[in-house]
């Protein structure tokens, strides 16, 4: 039965920023789905009752301890995972970091936020969590970069 013919599907909706300090890139080193560590934007779900934008920012400040500020949209991109065969649909943005609570708990399964180069993250492309990691990056040093205001939300 299709989702046509009424069986449900929904992808999962996620949101990650590509953070910039100093020429580099804020990154997590995270286990996931109790698969070895991998890398990855800080990223994640969006909840109820939240925009992207507030997901965003949230995600980063739960998964990497700092305040950022978005500053463009990158793109949205669809992926489906081969090994669970699940749908993503994530949306993109690139931002700046502000200021660094290293008393703020980590998301579970995150170990650590850790700063790269661009290069030094291409180099560890076997260890990204998706494919995802990389393309939002490459199309951000490309200067595919949108203003945020192509994101609306009607309450």
């Amino acid at each position: 039965m299709s989702y046509r013919q009424g069986r449900f599907w929904q992808p999962d909706v996620t949101v990650a920023t590509v953070v910039v300090r100093d020429g580099k890139l804020l990154c997590v080193e995270e286990t996931a789905g109790g698969r070895e560590l991998v890398i990855n934007q800080p990223a994640g779900h969006l909840e109820p009752d939240e925009s992207l934008l507030e997901a965003a920012v949230r995600e980063a400040r739960e998964e990497t301890g700092w305040d950022i500020r978005l500053t463009g949209f990158i793109g949205a991109y669809q992926w489906k995972a081969p090994e669970t065969g699940r749908h993503y649909l994530r949306f993109a943005f690139c931002g700046e970091a502000l200021a660094f609570d290293e008393s703020r708990q980590l998301d579970e399964g995150i170990v650590r936020a850790v700063w790269w180069t661009p290069q030094e993250l291409q180099a560890l492309t076997p260890r990204h969590r998706s494919p995802l990691v990389w393309q939002v990056v490459a199309d951000w040093q490309a200067g595919r970069v949108y203003p945020l205001s192509l994101m609306t939300q009607l309450s």
